[in-house]
Order: C-alpha cells, then sequence, then structure tokens
C-alpha cells in the first residue's frame, strides 16, 4: 500500500499541498489535461521554483482576473459533477466543498446550501482542491497521513475583513485535528488548506514507518524570518508491503522497542511481559544493565511488527517507569515453521520443526505439553521430552 506523510510544521494552503504534489512527480500535462475539463472560464496556470529559507521547493500560483462570480455549493457540485474526471476525484473533492459549506452555514447561521463561498469559491481554490485530488489519484496514495498543523498565529485579512488567526472556518475544519502555533505571525494555515488536509488525511501523527520512494516541497507565497515556508509531502510504500525483501526468503522487517529500568518493582516486569505478548509483541527480553549513578538496571526490549509499534510503545509507558525509550527498524531472519504431532507413551506431543530451503535445521518439543503429560503420568518432565524427541526421529526418518 502507497502512504503519504504530510509535513504542515510550515502550515498548510491549496497550492503548497499541490505545488508539493508536483514536486513529488505529479504530472503537470495531466494535472493540465484534467483541469481543462472543469468551464471554469480564463485562468493562467504558473509553475516555478522558489527559494523560502534556505529550501527550495515549487511555487504553484493561478493567476484571475478581478471580478470572480460569487458561487453557492449548487453552483460547485454541478460545476465538477459535469466535468468528465475520475469518479473517485469527484467525490473527493465534492467532499471537501460540503465541508466547507457546513463549516461556513454554521458560522453565519444559514443552510449550507445557502452559503456564497467567497475565496474558497474562486477559480485558484477550485483548481488547487480539484487538482489535489486529481494528485492523490494519480500518485496512487492509498492513506494520507498528516502531522500536527502549526497555524500561526496573530490577524488575517478575509473577506470578512480582519480576522484572528486561525481564522474561524479554519479553526471549525480543525476540530479534533492537532494544532499548535511556533510563534509565527501570519495565517499559515488556509481555510482551503485545512478543509483539503482535514478531509483527505486518514490520521494525524508522527512520522510513520515506511519506506520513502519520493520528497516533494511545496512553497508558500510568503516568505517569513527564520521561519522556511513550505511544506513537505513524503510518499513510499506501507512496511506490510516490503516486509518480504527480494532474493531473501524468511527476511522481514520489524521494529525494536527498548527501555533502560533502575526503579521499577520487578513484580511488575512479568505482567507487563503478559500484556505486551498478548498486545501482539514477538518477543520480549530483559538484560541485567549497569545505570547511572552505579544503579543496577535492566534492559527491557520488545520486537513488534512495525504496524504495531506505536501500540506497544504506548504499552511501555503505561506499564512501566520509564520516562523513555528508543525505537529503531532492524531486519530479521526467520526459518520457516511448522507444528507437528508425534505420539509418545504418555500422549500426544506437539513438536515445533524450523526448515530453511526444506531441510530441517530444528525440532523442539512444545515444552507446554511436555509439562503437561509430565504432571498427569507423574513422570520426569526430561523423560517426555527425550521420549518426544525419539517419536518425532522415528517419524521423520
Amino acid at each position: 500500500m502507497k502512504q503519504a506523510y504530510l509535513d504542515c510544521s510550515a502550515g498548510i494552503s491549496g497550492d503548497m499541498f499541490l505545488a508539493a504534489l508536483l514536486d513529488a512527480g505529479f504530472d503537470p500535462r495531466h494535472l493540465l489535461d484534467e483541469l481543462k475539463k472543469l468551464s471554469l472560464g480564463f485562468y493562467k496556470l504558473k509553475r516555478t521554483r522558489a527559494l523560502r529559507g534556505g529550501i527550495v521547493g515549487t511555487r504553484w500560483e493561478v493567476e484571475v482576473g478581478p471580478d470572480q462570480p460569487r458561487r453557492k455549493l449548487g453552483d460547485i457540485e454541478e460545476l465538477v459533477g459535469k466535468a468528465a474526471i475520475s469518479e473517485g476525484v469527484k467525490q473527493k473533492a465534492l467532499k471537501i466543498f460540503r465541508r466547507l459549506a457546513e463549516v461556513e452555514g454554521k458560522l453565519h447561521n444559514q443552510p449550507p446550501s445557502e452559503i456564497h463561498f467567497h475565496e474558497v469559491g474562486a477559480v485558484d481554490s477550485i483548481i488547487d482542491i480539484v487538482g489535489a485530488c486529481v494528485g492523490v489519484e494519480a500518485l496512487e496514495i492509498s492513506e494520507l497521513i498528516s502531522s500536527p498543523l502549526n497555524v500561526g498565529g496573530g490577524r488575517t485579512q478575509a473577506a470578512h475583513g480582519s480576522l484572528p488567526v486561525p481564522a474561524p472556518a479554519t479553526a471549525e475544519l480543525l476540530k479534533d485535528i492537532p494544532i499548535y502555533s511556533s510563534g509565527v505571525e501570519g495565517e499559515l494555515v488556509t481555510p482551503t488548506g485545512a478543509a483539503i488536509v482535514s478531509t483527505l488525511a486518514a490520521r494525524f501523527g508522527p512520522f510513520p514507518s515506511f519506506k520513502i520512494e519520493r520528497i516533494g516541497y511545496g512553497a508558500g507565497a510568503k516568505e517569513f524570518p527564520q521561519h522556511p515556508n513550505v511544506a513537505r509531502i513524503f510518499i513510499g510504500q506501507a512496511l506490510e508491503a516490503v516486509k518480504a525483501q527480494p532474493g531473501l526468503p524468511g527476511e522481514e522487517l520489524v521494529t525494536v522497542i527498548e527501555a533502560s529500568l533502575d526503579d521499577m518493582n520487578p513484580q511488575l516486569y512479568g505482567y507487563f511481559v503478559e500484556r505486551a505478548l498478548s498486545a501482539g509483541a514477538l518477543d520480549v527480553t530483559c538484560t541485567p544493565v549497569q545505570m547511572k549513578k552505579n544503579r543496577p538496571g535492566f534492559l527491557v526490549t520488545l520486537l513488534s511488527p512495525p504496524e504495531g509499534a506505536d501500540a506497544l510503545a504506548q504499552l511501555v509507558f503505561e506499564q512501566t517507569t520509564t520516562i523513555g525509550l528508543r525505537m529503531h527498524e532492524a531486519r530479521r531472519r526467520v526459518l520457516e515453521r511448522e507444528s507437528v504431532e508425534v505420539e509418545t507413551p504418555y500422549g500426544t506431543v506437539r513438536v515445533k520443526v524450523a526448515r530453511r530451503q526444506g531441510k530441517v535445521l530444528n525440532a523442539a518439543p512444545e515444552y507446554e505439553d511436555c509439562q503437561k503429560l509430565a504432571t498427569e503420568k507423574n513422570v520426569p518432565l526430561k523423560q517426555v521430552i527425550l521420549s518426544a524427541q525419539a517419536a518425532y526421529v522415528q517419524k521423520s526418518g
């Protein structure tokens, strides 16, 4: 599955999002071909390279006449609905516009259908919204993940006059989405940018674990001191899709989670291990270590599938006394495994068989089976294990 991560540490606008997609490889000729299918009248498109705070990216501009028609939601639905663009692009674009209409309607105490779009009803915003949906589809992005949004501060000028940042419409669109301000005076997230990201992003959070294939930089219109006004998009493959390494059978990617502890009651460790294994950890180990201030401690190490690492990291914080941990990706090579049953004088025992390229390298009786039979038959555990090993050799011989 192809994923994309949108870095909104410099904020986001419609033109920055589309510019980042173009910078990441979205074919501008395909964009122009799709935009021609919209009956928007005269406009001029401009794609350049721009430097923002020492970082160069693609700058995307739409030039239109001063008199833009005041469009309602129905006008835009008709405009997009009649266009010969893909159904997926239509549905995503219309969802964004309907979301904007609902927010504006709530703010102005009017039905969404009666709202006159101002900035977002103009040709440039329509192009940014439809173009963003075309770009996501063209780049085959199945899941968009976004960072928390840096909204800026101060005030901004809009059709309704001077408004606080984030503007009311932007604030409504960003409900239940993590936002912050780095202290920059200015509007870093526009209503169009907020509508696009809040609609298209599946989730918000830290950078996910995935294999990066492309990076795109979308430059904003303004230049801020000591604040590169650039949105970044990272596009790549989800780790579930790249676990198997070509030419290396049995090799996969895992996330290693480590935490050093010197102040936890050892009684808590056994419970933690049970919780971690039931939560999907592939393995949990404990290693004695020498900590600072000459304290004895131990290093807890968990192996996790990459997609489950965040949940297990949270479990470590909840169930241990650590205040920090380390996470990194590692390659793990495992043998092919299967379980076979053998009959012994004491009962049935499962044997774990490990192979590589068809050759048996290890065969070990399941401890729980042997322990159960040893208890039931009142015989030494080692006797049951030896009997199971002999039964397997005879069966496979």
